[in-house]
Order: structure tokens, then C-alpha cells, then sequence
């Protein structure tokens, strides 16, 4: 027993070691690197910036196209229920009812949009005039969900839907509002109410504070969804606060980013443990509200291509391993990153959130990876 028992602790502090040198690795004002190892948690902060107020373990990240993996593992849900088929045509559930004359242009399927196959652009041809004066600061929020539809309706797809892969924020964030339109409820109260609720995930949120849907209750809570005023703030008796991101240089702060009508591609922001509970869920669905779902979004279904190691699964990029695959995503934001992966035969998940935008030699994303890819136990 006390073999075991010493064993553990020495793997704890190797773990605990490997943290602290991972963002030692990374420049940036401040970083939490948080290890969930067999059912134990093990989470370092960092960062050159002085330690803030409220502890940046408990501070809300924004996570950007890592986001992309709740509105996929919503769509897993929904289509398990049987509330939709994968192969349900996007465009029907968006302009229902158009004569042959006036169908939409575009016949990808909920799969194609979620995988990247759609056949569509990152962004709509129309998104960059309105967003270049504040693309460093505010690029979203002035292109709200109406046009982002619209956009997609006149929109021909560039090759036969399913054929080429093409990263697309225009796909998953029309990938949500088809979601909303089939099941005649917002995107934020399906993710809500499907995935963030059912998971325990009490201090994730799709707004910065203080913008109208940042409630206090809970993720929408007293803004779009329930249709009531915002009040702005972390929970109460919750210390969670977003986390304030910068610029490349490091200094320059830069405002919570609002996604307008790209939520379902960017939107979530949550604290480190939030994430390290979303990823055990991935890691060991067996019992959790989201069984059929969480199995559902951890089988491959695409391969990106000759040369590639990647592997697509509906959400994650999936990497071969000697024991056993890794599943990983990234984001990026105008002031942030975060890595979320999880390898399920070592039992093991990692959460990195950054407070930096870091676009040249970026060691972030390899040194998260790195732990993932070399955490064996």
C-alpha cells in the first residue's frame, strides 16, 4: 500500500514539474496549464504579469474555435435523440419552403458544415469590409446571426459538399443557427440546456461580462435565453471573473471579445476547471447525461488528406499514438488561446488558456500538445 501510495506522489510531482517548465516555455502575461490524470487534477499558473485580484485558475478563458467542439458534441446529442439526421440538408431547415426557382445554392448537410466539408470560405465575402477597421479588437460583433444566414443562402459552395476539407468559422456558426431553426429554439439555450447543464459545467458563459446574455446564474442566464435583463458579473459565492487578454505584445489589454453571429464557431469562455470537467466527460462518457453523444463524437470520420496525420472525428483532430489516439482542438481570440485534448487509454486530459494572442513562434500550442502527446502516466 505504501508502494502505491508513494508511487502516486512522485508521478503528482513529476506531473506538477512538467507543468511548471510547460509555461516557463510560453511568453505571455499569464497561463494556466491544468493536467486531469486518472480522476486526479494537478494545475499550475504562470504568466509574467503580476497575480490578479481574483486567481487566474478561477478566471473565465475565452477559447475560441476550441468552442467549435460543444455546438458538434450538440449536434451528437440532437441527432441521438433523434431530433435531426446528420444528413439533413442545412439549407432546408433555413429557408423552408423555397420553390425550385429559389432553393438555396448550397446542398451540404449538418455533417459537412461541422467537418469542414462544406465547400465554404473561413468567413463570408462580405464579413471583411465591416470588420477590418477593428479587426484587432472587435471583428464579430458587427455581423450579427440574421446576415450570417442570409450570407449562407446566396452563398454557392467552392466544390461538391463533402469532397475537400477547408477550415470554416462560416460553417459551424452556420452549422448552430440550422440547429436553432430545426428545433425553433436559440442556439444558446440548446448548448445551455443540452451541454453545459447536463455536464455540471456551472461557470462556462457565451458572453464577456457585462454584454447583454452575461448573466449571473448560470451560462445565459437572465439574457437572451430566458429573456430578461443582463446583470453582468460572476455567480454568486463564485470568485469566476474573464480573464483579461492582450495583444501580441503582451501589454496592450483588449476587450472580452463578442462573437455576434459566429457564437456557435467561437463563443464559449470558462474557467480551467470547467474544461478539465468537459474533457473527462470525453475521456469516460460511461454514466454522463451525454453517453451517446460523447461515444458519438470520439469516432473518426474523415481523413484530411495525403501527408496528414489528422483525423477527423464530428469535433476533434485525432492523432495516432503509441497508447492510443489523442483528440485535440485549439482556439484563438483577439487576445487569447486555449488548448483542450484528452487521451483516453492514459486516462488523461489537458487545459491550457493563455492571455495572449501569439501569432509568431508559437510554442503554446507545442507545448500543450507536448504534455498531451507525452503524458503517459
Amino acid at each position: 500500500m505504501r508502494t502505491r501510495t508513494r508511487t502516486r506522489t512522485r508521478t503528482r510531482t513529476g506531473i506538477a514539474a512538467r507543468l511548471a517548465a510547460a509555461a516557463q516555455a510560453v511568453d505571455t502575461p499569464g497561463i494556466v496549464i491544468a493536467v486531469s490524470h486518472r480522476g486526479h487534477r494537478t494545475v499550475h499558473c504562470g504568466g509574467s504579469a503580476p497575480p490578479p485580484a481574483v486567481p487566474r485558475d478561477q478566471q473565465r478563458y475565452e477559447i475560441g474555435s476550441a468552442s467549435k467542439t460543444f455546438t458538434g458534441l450538440l449536434l451528437a446529442e440532437l441527432v441521438g435523440t433523434g431530433r435531426l439526421l446528420y444528413d439533413d440538408v442545412a439549407a432546408h431547415h433555413l429557408a423552408p419552403g423555397r420553390t425550385p426557382d429559389t432553393a438555396p445554392r448550397n446542398p451540404a448537410t449538418l455533417r459537412h458544415l461541422i467537418t469542414h466539408t462544406a465547400g465554404l470560405p473561413a468567413l463570408p465575402a462580405d464579413f471583411y469590409p465591416q470588420a477590418v477597421r477593428r479587426w484587432s479588437t472587435d471583428p464579430y460583433g458587427g455581423y450579427p446571426a440574421e446576415r450570417v444566414v442570409a450570407a449562407y443562402l446566396r452563398t454557392r459552395p467552392r466544390h461538391r459538399p463533402g469532397t475537400r476539407w477547408h477550415y470554416s468559422n462560416f460553417g459551424a456558426s452556420v452549422l448552430g443557427h440550422t440547429l436553432a431553426a430545426a428545433t425553433a429554439t436559440p442556439w444558446e439555450e440548446l448548448i445551455t440546456h443540452h451541454v453545459l447543464a447536463p455536464l455540471g459545467l456551472t461557470d462556462t458563459r457565451l458572453h464577456p461580462e457585462g454584454t447583454p446574455g452575461a448573466g449571473a446564474d448560470g451560462p445565459c442566464a437572465d439574457g437572451p435565453c430566458a429573456g430578461g435583463a443582463d446583470t453582468g458579473g460572476p455567480a454568486p459565492g463564485r470568485p469566476g471573473a474573464d480573464a483579461t487578454g492582450h495583444r501580441p505584445n503582451g501589454v496592450t489589454p483588449v476587450p472580452g471579445l463578442v462573437m455576434g453571429g459566429f457564437q456557435p464557431a467561437g463563443a464559449v469562455r470558462a474557467t480551467p476547471s470547467d474544461l478539465l470537467t468537459y474533457l473527462e466527460a470525453h475521456l469516460d462518457p460511461s454514466g454522463t447525461p451525454l453517453e451517446t453523444a460523447l461515444h458519438a463524437v470520439r469516432r473518426p470520420v474523415l481523413r484530411r488528406g495525403l501527408g496528414h496525420r489528422h483525423t477527423h472525428t464530428l469535433t476533434w483532430f485525432q492523432h495516432p499514438s503509441p497508447q492510443g489516439p489523442l483528440y485535440f482542438h485549439a482556439g484563438a481570440t483577439t487576445g487569447q488561446q486555449a488548448f483542450l485534448g484528452f487521451r483516453p487509454a492514459t486516462h488523461t486530459a489537458v487545459v491550457a488558456v493563455a492571455t495572449r494572442r501569439i501569432r509568431l513562434r508559437d510554442t503554446f500550442i507545442a507545448t500543450a500538445y507536448a504534455l498531451l502527446s507525452e503524458e503517459s502516466g
